[in-house]
């Protein structure tokens, strides 16, 4: 496999409300791929940021690059208050790399150590080096995970500590009360557990009628009059479209200029926003943007080969992908009360019809298992316009205000 042709994937970073507060990127490790270059990877993962990284508003972006003195210049182009550098403590103790982390460290990149030996963090040890330090991540299934918290936190200033590889929503919920400052979730593929069988409240009925008659172009009128007998969703829905990057010069004010300026398609997405919301007791702003970014995504990888009308149908099958997940009810339940084309419908109900392809492959770069190369194929696509459409889709979710 060509060095160029790895295909991106991203971790969450959450805090303790699971809110999403950056991202670690890398390149996905193919186990059939006998030649995987750790250089070639880090290559071709730093030539992509620099396009996109300026792109979002908030969060870091971790990156593991090796060997590191190979990267000096690529690491120089980057945001330093956007990056942290995952380090392996040979590359921390690697006396040819002191003068570049410090001066790393000095322009403002965060350095987190990776799974140290506790015996290297204990107090007076090693003090030049774990001066460099912003960060410590240890892995959740880490044996010595405890240990390796507390000596992080004695240290002054503390270092922030990030559990890393954490399997699935239980385990997400025991790290979250423990005062860590960050956790890397697989919230995109671990199953969500509803305890009790949710019903639609009457916000989002509310939300659903709305859908409804925006999917039969009614009167704008119409839809204004039922928007208006809930303010705050009217207030909600204006701040999730004057955030979401249009480039538009003037603010929309109003449903009706919204439509004026956008058509009806942008309003519908916007409506199944609010209707990821409603969830009162289960809501996750962080599995909220991840299904906006599968969303978007898809919609950007479909711009390729499909109308645009399609394109903005695979938004609508991506963000309903989560929607099981968000709401607590099964998304069958839900297009039921829609009437969605047949394509969506299928995609979501049976993973057949034309957009089925593009959905997998968006959830594949959800994973660092290594098969993305095998779905792209078959849609022809190459590595690099797949990572341009997956990093510009994670900006644009961050830039969507929740």
């Amino acid at each position: 496999m060509a060095s160029d042709n790895r295909y991106l994937f991203r971790a969450p970073l959450l805090d303790s409300e699971q809110r999403v507060i950056g991202y670690k990127l890398a390149c996905q490790k193919n186990p059939q791929d006998n030649e995987f270059s750790e250089e070639a990877s880090s290559h071709q993962l730093l030539a992509l940021l620099p396009e996109h990284a300026g792109e979002t508003r908030s969060g870091r972006f971790f990156l593991q690059v090796s060997p590191v003195a190979r990267f000096a210049e690529e690491l120089a182009a980057l945001l330093p208050q956007a990056t942290v550098l995952i380090l392996k403590q040979a590359d921390l103790m690697d006396e040819g790399n002191r003068a570049m982390l410090a001066s790393l460290r000095e322009r403002g990149l965060g350095l987190a150590l990776q799974d140290a030996d506790p015996v290297f963090l204990e107090p007076r040890a090693n003090e030049a080096l774990l001066s460099l330090l912003s960060h410590v991540l240890v892995a959740f299934d880490h044996p010595q995970r405890a240990a390796i918290i507390s000596l992080a936190r004695q240290r002054q200033p503390p270092l922030a500590v990030v559990v890393d590889k954490v399997p699935g929503w239980p385990e997400l919920a025991a790290c979250a009360g423990t005062g860590v400052s960050g956790i890397f979730a697989d919230i995109c593929r671990a199953p969500r557990e509803i305890r009790q069988p949710v019903k639609l409240g009457p916000q989002a009925q509310q939300i659903l009628q709305l859908m409804h008659m925006v999917q039969g172009n009614a009167d704008i009128r119409h839809v204004e009059k039922v928007l208006k007998s809930d303010v705050t969703l009217s207030y909600k829905l204006l701040r999730y479209i004057n955030s979401a990057g249009f480039g538009l010069e003037v603010e929309i004010e109003s449903p009706r200029h919204a439509v004026a300026m956008l058509g009806y398609a942008p309003l519908f997405r916007w409506l199944l926003l609010l209707l990821t919301r409603t969830h009162a007791t289960g809501f996750s702003p962080a599995l909220m943007q991840a299904a906006m970014i599968r969303g978007r995504f898809a919609e950007l990888l479909g711009q390729g080969f499909l109308s645009r009308r399609e394109a903005e149908n695979l938004f609508v099958v991506g963000m309903f992908s989560f929607l099981d997940r968000l709401l607590g009810i099964p998304v069958k339940e839900v297009l039921s009360q829609l009437t969605l084309p047949e394509t969506v419908a299928e995609a979501l109900l049976a993973r057949e019809g034309v957009y089925a392809p593009v959905l997998t492959l968006a959830e594949a770069c959800e994973s660092e298992d290594g098969r993305t190369a095998d779905f792209a194929a078959a849609l022809s696509m190459k590595a690099e316009d797949v990572n341009h459409a997956h990093l510009a889709a994670l900006a644009w979710a961050q830039n969507i205000k929740i």
